[in-house]
C-alpha cells in the first residue's frame, strides 16, 4: 500500500497541540489523496481521504462506508462496539429510525423559535463579565452560552450545568489531561472499555440521565427530555439505554463543538479586526455567510472514521472490506478545488458548501441549526457590546486528533 507523504504523524494527539498541519494535508491532497496511513500506537492502519470530493462521496454512500463499526480511529472488538454505540455508530434503517425519534426539537422551524432565548442568554453571558476588559474568552463566553442553552432545552437546573459540562468535557476530552484523569493513550483504560470514550465519567452521566428521565415520567414538562420519552405517530419510542446514550452525547457534543467554533470566531476577529468592525453593520444574511466561513475555518470535528463494507476502488486504490477509512473534514474544507484561496478567511465566501456538519449526508449533524443560531447571535451581541477584541496572551490548544479547538484564549476587549 502506498504510504502517506506526511512528515508528521497525523494520528498523534500531540501533533495538533500547536496547530493543524494544513501543509501536510495539502501535500496529501496533491500527491496521494487516498493514502494508506500507519498508526504509531500499534493500530492496524487506515485509508486517509483528504479531498473534498472523496470525503463527500464516502459520506453519502453508507452502503460502502459504514459507521456501524465506530467513528473514531481506534479499533474496538464486537463487544466494545455494541456497548458503546450511539446514533453516530449506526447505519440505516436503524439510524434513520433513531434520528427520526430524536430530531423533532432540532428541526429548522423549531430551532428558529429559540432565537429569543438564545439572545437573552447571550446578553446575560456578556453582562456577567461585569465590564471586565481582560478575561479568558473560552471560560467566560464560549463555554457559557452553549451550556446555558443546552440546560434550557433539556430542562436542567442551572446549578447542575457546570458539573454536567465538566463531565462532558471529560468524555470528549479523553485525550487531554486538563479534562480527565483517564487519558486514553497515557493510562490504562481497559477497565472502562465498554463505556463511551472509555471513561468512567459515562456512568455518572448515565445515572444523572436516569434520574432526570424518571422525574419526567412522573411529572412531564415541556423540555426536550420529556419530548424524547413520547412515542412518535407510529407509536415507536426509545429504550432506556438509547436515551441515556443520547443524553451523554448531547452533553458532550452539544457543548464542546459550538464552544470551540465560537472561540475560533473570536480568534478570527482578533486577526481580522476589520471583520469585527463591519459585523455590527452587516445584515442577517451577511452574518449567516460569515458564520459558515467560521465553521469552515474552524472545522472543529477534524475527522470521522468509516469501515469499508465491500471491496471498492477509489482513485486507483483498492479499499478492501473491513479496512478503516478516515474522512478528513479538516482537509476537505481546505481543498483548493472546492474553495478558492482556502487559506484565506473570507467573510463573504459564497458558495461555501463546507463539510463541518457532514453536508447532505445521512449523518448530517443533528445540532447544526442550533449551532449556527448560537454562533450568529453571540457574534451579533459581541459586536453590539464591544468596539474591539484583541489578544491578551498566548492561546492553549486542545490535545486531540479528533476535535480541533482552543481551550484557553486570553482576550482584551473595549466596551462601547
Amino acid at each position: 500500500m502506498p504510504a502517506s507523504p506526511n512528515v508528521v504523524d497525523i494520528t498523534s494527539h500531540d501533533t495538533y497541540v500547536e496547530r493543524i498541519p494544513h501543509e501536510v494535508f495539502a501535500k496529501m491532497r496533491a500527491e496521494t489523496p487516498v493514502a494508506w496511513t500507519e498508526e504509531a500506537d500499534g493500530g492496524r492502519g487506515f485509508w486517509s481521504l483528504t479531498k473534498y470530493e472523496d470525503v463527500l462521496y464516502a459520506s453519502r454512500h453508507a452502503e460502502l462506508f459504514s459507521s456501524r463499526y465506530g467513528i473514531r480511529m481506534e479499533d474496538m472488538d464486537a463487544e466494545e462496539t455494541e456497548a458503546r454505540r450511539t446514533m453516530m455508530e449506526m447505519d440505516s434503517p436503524e439510524h434513520t429510525r433513531l434520528r427520526r425519534l430524536v430530531s423533532r426539537p432540532f428541526t429548522p422551524r423549531v430551532v428558529a423559535g429559540y432565537e429569543d432565548a438564545v439572545r437573552g442568554l447571550a446578553r446575560e453571558v456578556l453582562a456577567n463579565l461585569g465590564g471586565q476588559t481582560e478575561f479568558d474568552f473560552v471560560k467566560s463566553v464560549a463555554r457559557e452560552l452553549p451550556m446555558r442553552m443546552l440546560g434550557r432545552l433539556l430542562g436542567l437546573p442551572d446549578e447542575d450545568l457546570d458539573w454536567l459540562v465538566s463531565r462532558g468535557d471529560a468524555l470528549i476530552g479523553n485525550t487531554d489531561s486538563d479534562f480527565t484523569d483517564y487519558v486514553v493513550d497515557q493510562t490504562d483504560t481497559s477497565e472502562y472499555r465498554l463505556l463511551p470514550f472509555r471513561s468512567p465519567v459515562a456512568l455518572e452521566l448515565f445515572e444523572y440521565a436516569h434520574q432526570a428521565l424518571e422525574q419526567r415520567r412522573i411529572t412531564p414538562t415541556h423540555d426536550v427530555l420529556t419530548a424524547l420519552l413520547e412515542p412518535n405517530n407510529e407509536g415507536d419510542s426509545l429504550d432506556d439505554m438509547t436515551l441515556k446514550n443520547f443524553f451523554a452525547l448531547m452533553i458532550a457534543a452539544g457543548n464542546d463543538t459550538t464552544r470551540y467554533t465560537m472561540t475560533a470566531g473570536a480568534q478570527v476577529f482578533m486577526e481580522h479586526p476589520d471583520v469585527f468592525t463591519k459585523l455590527s453593520s452587516m445584515d442577517e444574511a451577511q452574518r449567516k455567510v460569515l458564520v459558515d466561513e467560521v465553521l469552515r475555518w474552524a472545522t472543529t470535528t477534524m475527522h470521522f472514521r468509516r469501515t469499508v463494507v465491500e471491496d471498492t476502488e477509489l482513485r486507483g486504490q483498492l479499499l478492501k472490506a473491513g479496512d478503516k477509512v478516515v474522512l478528513w473534514y479538516v482537509s476537505a474544507n481546505f481543498d483548493e478545488v472546492q474553495f478558492p484561496n482556502p487559506d484565506v478567511f473570507l467573510a463573504d465566501r459564497t458558495p461555501n458548501n463546507h463539510v463541518a456538519f457532514g453536508l447532505q449526508s445521512p449523518h448530517l449533524c443533528l445540532g447544526a441549526h442550533l449551532a449556527r443560531l448560537e454562533l450568529r447571535v453571540m457574534f451579533e451581541e459581541m459586536a453590539q457590546a464591544w468596539t474591539g477584541i484583541e489578544s491578551a496572551g498566548p492561546p492553549e490548544r486542545f490535545r486531540s486528533n479528533f476535535i480541533s479547538g482552543t481551550k484557553k484564549l486570553p482576550v482584551r476587549v473595549t466596551w462601547r
